[in-house]
């Protein structure tokens, strides 16, 4: 139960300094993606049932506040958050390379389906003028910024799996 309750804190705090704070620091117009980062590492550290479950509260929440379709976003999170779970068996904590190459996968691969249902079903063809305009500097961004989150995300995990075991569950 702790756990939820940390989880559901993450991503709240995530959206709301990605909604807030991140915005006043935006690079070409972009942002980084903090709930895509916070989705690839549950998938990554715990697995994808987490993954996926974190996927879809956070794709949830921005489909309420932002989305005019609800579902789309829940749906695309929780894909990338099932496809990072895949990883969780070559997981190594002191590896940071792996995780920052699943981030960037991960931000292709949200690019792709946002382009698919917000573009290219609109007939807007044009995919190498959204990817260099809109995903690559969100890739960027959202690689570095990474860095940072997992590390302290990987702390908070940590220190929750260390209580969860001195309470015996």
């Amino acid at each position: 139960m702790k756990r939820f309750v940390i989880v559901i804190a993450e991503i709240f705090l995530c959206f709301l300094i990605q909604t807030t704070i991140f915005q006043w620091f935006s690079l070409a117009r972009v942002a980084p993606n903090l709930l895509l980062i916070l989705t690839a590492t549950a998938g990554l550290t715990k697995g994808r049932r987490e993954g996926l479950l974190t996927g879809f509260f956070c794709g949830l929440l921005i489909d309420l506040c932002y989305g005019y379709i609800v579902g789309l976003y829940a749906l695309i999170f929780m894909t990338i958050g099932y496809l990072n779970g895949f990883c969780y068996r070559i997981f190594v904590k002191e590896n940071m390379t792996i995780p920052l190459i699943l981030v960037g996968l991960s931000d292709l691969v949200y690019f792709f389906l946002y382009y698919i249902f917000e573009y290219l079903l609109r007939g807007k063809l044009n995919i190498g003028f959204y990817f260099v305009h809109k995903g690559l500097p969100d890739l960027i961004y959202t690689v570095i910024i990474s860095v940072f989150l997992y590390k302290l995300l990987n702390i908070i995990n940590d220190k929750t799996e260390k209580k969860e075991e001195e309470e015996g569950f």
